[in-house]
């Protein structure tokens, strides 16, 4: 949805928006898409949103199943689509009005910034309490996103389940609101702040990669599929 400057794309149904081929590839098509109909991207923003509970489950282990080939395929898939949003060329927000778990974290730290609803959902790296090794690239873009090394401990280590307003007192989160419809209305609100500096997108977009090269530089290899593969073998037989 196109409004003004601002470009929504919201993730529907009221699944867990876990991520797929599929699903990844869509929400590619869309970025590319916005990048086509914005032709200088100054003054232009994008905000990430989603239906239902959550904003994003993750890995779609029961998709990938005990094929090595198809967690292959859904890590390279999530790092393309992470690429594209540290390369893309004007601000970025996500409305995270459901929880946001393991790689539905990352995708949401992804964006510039994290606007989030109070009355449901959190913020969850679930690896430790499932047994799955954090891989480098996720851990680059938790360093990079979450200064305080006691937070990021927490995080990462004892798989802490963050709500907004925790988010928001640690600083990690932009703002906290009461429901999802204000949730996205506090996105369109920033967006629109954002928007009004009429920022040139191409030199935002080399600022940023330049702000996260440390991201950038991981992005080649996931040395976790062995992981994934033991993890997702385990839960299909659950």
């Amino acid at each position: 949805e196109k409004k003004g400057n601002l470009f929504i794309l919201t993730l529907t149904g009221e699944d867990e928006h876990r991520l797929n081929p599929t699903r990844i590839d869509a929400i590619r098509s869309a970025l590319n898409q916005i990048r086509s109909d914005s032709a200088s991207h100054s003054g232009s923003v994008l905000i990430t949103t989603a239906q239902g509970k959550f904003f994003s489950n993750g890995y779609d282990l029961a998709w990938a199943g005990s094929s090595p080939d198809k967690i292959r395929l859904m890590s390279s898939k999530l790092r393309a689509l992470v690429a594209d949003l540290i390369s893309f060329p004007m601000p970025t927000i996500a409305a995270v009005t459901g929880h946001a778990c393991a790689g539905g974290f990352i995708l949401a730290f992804s964006h510039d910034c994290v606007v989030m609803r109070k009355a449901r959902g959190f913020l969850y790296m679930s690896e430790m309490d499932i047994g799955l090794k954090i891989p480098a690239w996720f851990m680059a873009l938790i360093s990079c996103k979450i200064g305080d090394p006691v937070l990021r401990r927490d995080v990462v280590l004892k798989a802490k389940k963050l709500t907004a307003e925790q988010g928001v007192k640690r600083g990690i989160v932009d703002a906290a609101y009461d429901s999802a419809e204000e949730t996205v209305k506090g996105a369109i609100e920033l967006g629109e702040k954002l928007a009004q500096k009429g920022w040139n997108g191409q030199v935002y977009s080399e600022n940023r990669k330049q702000l996260y090269k440390e991201i950038l530089n991981q992005l080649g290899v996931d040395e976790t599929t062995d992981d994934l593969n033991k993890i997702a073998i385990a839960s299909s037989k659950m």
